[in-house]
């Protein structure tokens, strides 16, 4: 393929061009090229082959320039217009240097039509050409752009997540403290074991936090989180825990029901009455968390804050259209249903 493209494929384009304009030539005339003498068609056959080789060698060194100069590998029109307009006029150049004068020297001398024809039909060719050999280039330089601009949203997102992330856990730690704090007057035993699970949360933040985790795991962590929570829950709590046990292996981003169930004990009152829920539901897993609220009027019952704020920009950035959350308030309670699509 390399020795035709470098020996025989420049022939043939000279040749190309100089049977266009021999056929436009003799159609206008009304002559055949091959009534005419031999020699002087031996002579402009050998000098288009020439032009050929001529066209193809200054071509290619066009191109390693534009490919040199091309900035950063990024196409835009004025780049394209560039080019053209250089390989044009050199196109011109080679024309006029060597297709004209060898008119002008042969049948009838050089008119404007044969000059018209002289510099339209190569310069169509040369365009042709340059159109299907940059398009490869052209092509490469789209594909490398959305490759990057890709590559600049997923960096915008993990960093955006990163930053949830690190958001979400001063806001944990806050909680946990809290809670500890207030267990250590009445009960050091059970401060320290509270201290305990709380190490055992840490750690499951901290240091098995893959891209996705079982779901299982997410079940044993949001159980230790509630037992922890429980210590400081009223006694008057009403607690209903109900966690399919077709959940196990099912892959989830880690994090995403904890913020659910951390904004219900935060909340409850009233009847003190909660319920956490979580089951398959076909391809997806259907999370459900239910609190009872004070009795108190809607604009003084705030059920949210950077949690739940966190946890939406979380879900629309890992689980785009995969994904539905669901906040119901009604006057003594509220419910909160997430539903993800889990991979196997």
């Amino acid at each position: 393929m390399k020795f035709f493209k470098k020996y025989i494929f420049p022939a043939l384009y000279g040749l190309l061009v100089y049977f266009t304009i021999r056929l436009l030539h003799d159609l206008a005339s009304d002559s055949r090229f091959w009534e005419r003498n031999w020699v002087l068609n031996t002579f402009e056959i050998i000098c288009s082959i020439l032009i050929g080789y001529l066209s193809i060698i200054i071509f290619e060194r066009l191109f390693r320039y534009f490919d040199h100069n091309l900035q950063s590998g990024r196409l835009n029109y004025q780049g394209v217009g560039k080019e053209l307009s250089l390989f044009v006029l050199a196109n011109l150049v080679l024309v006029n240097l060597i297709f004209l004068p060898m008119a002008a020297f042969t049948d009838d001398g050089l008119s404007w039509a044969d000059v018209a024809d002289l510099i339209m039909i190569p310069t169509l060719y040369a365009i042709i050409y340059y159109g299907i050999v940059r398009s490869s280039n052209w092509l490469k330089a789209y594909v490398d752009n959305k490759v990057l601009l890709e590559k600049i949203t997923n960096e915008h997102l993990e960093t955006e997540l990163k930053f949830l992330k690190a958001q979400y856990h001063p806001h944990f730690l806050f909680n946990a403290l809290n809670t500890i704090y207030f267990q250590m007057d009445e009960d050091l035993a059970g401060a320290k074991r509270s201290i305990e699970k709380f190490s055992e949360l840490l750690r499951y933040q901290l240091y098995d936090q893959q891209q996705q985790v079982p779901v299982v795991m997410e079940i044993d962590y949001l159980n230790s989180f509630i037992e922890l929570q429980k210590i400081r829950s009223s006694d008057k709590l009403q607690l209903k825990v109900v966690f399919d046990p077709q959940l196990n292996q099912q892959l989830v981003y880690p994090l995403l029901f904890l913020p659910l169930v951390e904004n219900a004990f935060k909340f409850v009152g009233g009847n003190y009455q909660m319920s956490i829920e979580a089951a398959i539901d076909q391809e997806q897993i259907r999370f459900c968390v239910e609190n009872s609220i004070p009795l108190v009027s809607f604009n003084e019952t705030k059920t949210g804050g950077i949690g739940l704020e966190n946890l939406k920009r979380r879900l629309n950035l890992l689980y785009p259209d995969q994904h539905s959350l669901t906040l119901q308030e009604e006057t003594d309670r509220f419910k909160a249903t997430l539903t993800i699509k889990y991979e196997r």
